[in-house]
Order: structure tokens, then C-alpha cells, then sequence
């Protein structure tokens, strides 16, 4: 047991640590990537479109306790013009493949190594005193099976709140920076504490109704196995199976090949983009592309970037509806895996599930569209046509076709919304839900346990 509450509390202290250093890091890049952009010299509007930015998804207050998927789903987003790019930096990819097996965080140390625990200390908690005597002179003295039962489970219970205590208090810790997370902080908590108690309830039970320490040790372990282990990584692996995520090389062959039959906007000559170039003529009620009150070229950009963005938005849209299915199926079968629904629930609340993934790309994905349709838009009209069409020849129109350096200031950095706690609480809901059935699963069989003694009594 001390061994654990000292791990706990080197996972709590270790974790916080790591995300303050992440904190910062992810902080100092993302000031220092807005800082380079603004930095840029005057140059050629089109020039900056490919110089792109970056957005770093920053951490928040509590995924010190429960760092979720970010380990996995990558932190930075290179933003450029005409395509969009995957997130990189993800933990797993960077670091040894040991970090799949599960970081040392409070989390981890709570949801899987604390049941453990549990498992070894309260085994034979009830079944070696049936097998020592024990039980006789217990109830020779008038204690009844619910009261022996009952007070062993108690003493598990306060061993798993003594576990779990530096791993809280490190969650408590991490709130009082965001007093707005307190709440949230308080309902993982809680759902941690009740899992907790349904595993002091079940390892009691189990104890209770084997016939022999043994017995109850080898059930127990391999409830463990299964329940921890094996059903939330098989659930993963299923949902896998049943809603396939296309792999990233096989989505960019798909969208290069629809770029290519969306047209290609350096082609004079493509269809679409002649019938675009031959409504604004007609619009402006002129002839030539020279005699439009703005920048062609600029308005082309601009009109292939709202192409290929709306073409992106739906591979995304496609992306994220499958992965979504994939939380849902996870999701159902959590109710045979309170692991599963307790990780849920901490992701959730720590702003880390893959749902706040999907609204950091999104989010990140709006920011590149707007920076690059106001460069596009600078590019329309503040460079001339006239010198937009001459600067590879006339060094003086390629001076002239660069606009002030001031110009990028104008675009807002990159800041990412996480979900508000108000979301979130709702959206923890399902899982406490899942959370108290087990709990209210756990009471049912240690009331049986205790029916079962009393009658072998």
C-alpha cells in the first residue's frame, strides 16, 4: 500500500511537472511562430500564403491528472495555403513505443494500478477467515454476515481513498490555477473515488462468495484483466473494425485526385476557372482581365483557396464523423468496463478526449482559411495587376508588388477555444452514469455475498 501512495504521488508531482514544462513550451512556440509571421519584411502577399503559420494546441489546467489522447493525436498544425496538414508531435510517435502501454500519470495510477491494488490486499479478506476460523468466533460474538462483510469493505475503501489521496490532491492543485475548473475538477473526483469503491466492493464479494483465498484471488485477477486491460483496448480494436478509418497516404490520394478535377487555377485554359474568370468580365462589364477594377491573379488565389477548402472541410467532416462513431461504439460497451467509462469521464474533463482534438483542428483549420483568404484579399487589392503580371521581368514591378510589412500585423494570432466547463459537465454525464451503475452493480453483489453467508451460517 505505501508503495502505491507513493507512486501516486510521484505520478501526481511528475505529471504536473511534465505539463507545466509543456505549458510553457507549447506557449513560448506558438508566440514565437505569430511573432516570425508579423516579423516578415514587406514582400509579395502570395509569398506569405506559402509561409504559413503555425497553430500549437496549448494545455490545459487539468490535463496534468489525465493527459488523454494527446499523446497520440499530435500537438502542432503547420498552416499554409491550398492544403491542409495533419497534426504531428504526438507523444507516441516521438517517444519509445512504451508510451502505449500506458504514462505514469494519476490517472493511470487510479484506473489501473489502484484496482490492483485492491485486488492483492482485500483477496482473502473474507475467504481466509472461513478458511481459518476466523468467521466462527466472529459471529460467536453476534456480528452478522452483513456487519463482517460491510466492515471489509469499509477497511478496502479507506485503503483506495488513502491511494488515491495524492493523486486528488494533485487534481486539486492543478484547479485552484483555474478557479473555473474547480467543478470539473470536483466530478472527476468524485467518479474516481465511486470506481474506486465499486472495485472495495467487488474484491469483498468476491471474497465472501469463493470457497477458498485462492479461488478468489485467480477471479479476481482475471476480472481485473478483462474489465482494466483487455476489453478497452479489444473495444478500441472493434471499433477499429467496424467503422475503418481510411489511412492518411490513402485520404491525400483521394484529395489530389478531386483537386485535379476541380480544376487547376495556374491553368488559363481549365474550364471551371475560365467560366470564373468570364462572370467577372461579364460582372465588370469589360473584355480583358487588365481592365477589372483589382487583381485578377488575386482573386483567383482566392477563389481556389475556397475550392480546396470546402473540399478539405468535407474529408475532415468524413474523418471526424468515423472516429466519432468509433467514441460511440467505445462508448456502449463501456457499460461492461467501467475502466473504460472512467477514462471517459476524466478525458472529457480535463479538456483531452478526442472530441477537443476535433474542435482544435477545426478551430485551427478556420484560422488558416481566414489568414490565407486575407492575403488573398491583400493580394486583390493592394498589389497591381500591371505589376503582378510583370515582376519576374521588371525588378521595379517586383519591388512595387511587395506590400508593407505591416500588412501582416493585421491578421489575429491563433488561439484556441477549449470546450467551457458547462459543455463538458454535460457531456460528462453518460459516463457518471455507467460510474454509478457499477457502483450500484458492486452494492448488488456484496448484498448477495452476504445473503449467501448468512445461509452457509
Amino acid at each position: 500500500m505505501a508503495t502505491l501512495i507513493l507512486l501516486s504521488a510521484i505520478a501526481a508531482l511528475t505529471s504536473w511537472r511534465q505539463m507545466e514544462v509543456a505549458r510553457a513550451a507549447r506557449a513560448a512556440s506558438q508566440h514565437a511562430a505569430d511573432s516570425a509571421f508579423k516579423a516578415q519584411p514587406g514582400r509579395h502577399p502570395h509569398r506569405m500564403v506559402h509561409y504559413g503559420s503555425y497553430a500549437i494546441r496549448p494545455v490545459g489546467p487539468l490535463a496534468a491528472f489525465d493527459p488523454g489522447v494527446d499523446a497520440f493525436t499530435g500537438t502542432v498544425l503547420y498552416l499554409e495555403g491550398h492544403r491542409q496538414n495533419s497534426a504531428t508531435f504526438g507523444a507516441a510517435r516521438e517517444s519509445s513505443g512504451l508510451v502505449r502501454f500506458g504514462q505514469l500519470t494519476p490517472a493511470f495510477v487510479l484506473q489501473t494500478l489502484a484496482p490492483l491494488l485492491l485486488v492483492f490486499l482485500g483477496f482473502a479478506g473474507v475467504a481466509r477467515e472461513r478458511e481459518g476460523g476466523g468467521l466462527v468466533t466472529l459471529r460467536a460474538h453476534g456480528a452478522t454476515a452483513m456487519q463482517i462483510i460491510a466492515g471489509k469493505a469499509l477497511a478496502l475503501a479507506v485503503v483506495a481513498l488513502a491511494a488515491a489521496a495524492p493523486a486528488l490532491a494533485g487534481l486539486a492543485l492543478a484547479a485552484g490555477t483555474a478557479p473555473a475548473e474547480a467543478g470539473i475538477a470536483a466530478l472527476i473526483g468524485l467518479a474516481s473515488l465511486a470506481y474506486l469503491l465499486g472495485w472495495a466492493l467487488v474484491v469483498t464479494a468476491v471474497s465472501a462468495l469463493a470457497r477458498t483465498a485462492q479461488g478468489a484471488l485467480i477471479a479476481l485477477i482475471a476480472l481485473w484483466a478483462v474489465t482494466v486491460i483487455l476489453l478497452p483496448r479489444g473495444a478500441a480494436a472493434l471499433a477499429g473494425l467496424v467503422h475503418p478509418l481510411p489511412g492518411r497516404a490513402e485520404t491525400e490520394l483521394a484529395i489530389n485526385a478531386d483537386l485535379r478535377r476541380l480544376g487547376d487555377s495556374h491553368n488559363p485554359d481549365d474550364p471551371f476557372f475560365a467560366a470564373f474568370r468570364a462572370r467577372l468580365l461579364r460582372q465588370y462589364g469589360v473584355t480583358r482581365i487588365e481592365d477589372l477594377p483589382f487583381n485578377y491573379r488575386g482573386a483567383l488565389s482566392a477563389e481556389g483557396e475556397r475550392l480546396t477548402a470546402s473540399l478539405f472541410a468535407r474529408y475532415a467532416a468524413r474523418s471526424a464523423g468515423i472516429q466519432r462513431a468509433q467514441l460511440a461504439l467505445v462508448d456502449v460497451l463501456s457499460w461492461a468496463s467501467p475502466a473504460i467509462a472512467v477514462r471517459r469521464l476524466s478525458m472529457l474533463g480535463a479538456a483531452t478526449d478526442l472530441n477537443t482534438h476535433l474542435a482544435f483542428l477545426d478551430q485551427a483549420e478556420a484560422h488558416r482559411y481566414h489568414m490565407v483568404q486575407r492575403l488573398n484579399a491583400m493580394h486583390t487589392t493592394r498589389v497591381s495587376a500591371a505589376d503582378d503580371a510583370r515582376r519576374s521581368s521588371d525588378a521595379e514591378a517586383e519591388r512595387r508588388s511587395r506590400i508593407a510589412a505591416a500588412s501582416w500585423r493585421e491578421i489575429p494570432d491563433f488561439a484556441f477555444a477549449a470546450p467551457d466547463p458547462a459543455a463538458r459537465r454535460a457531456a460528462m454525464a453518460a459516463p457518471f452514469a455507467r460510474l454509478l451503475a457499477w457502483l450500484g452493480a458492486a452494492l448488488a453483489l456484496l448484498l448477495i455475498a452476504a445473503r449467501r453467508m448468512e445461509v452457509r451460517a
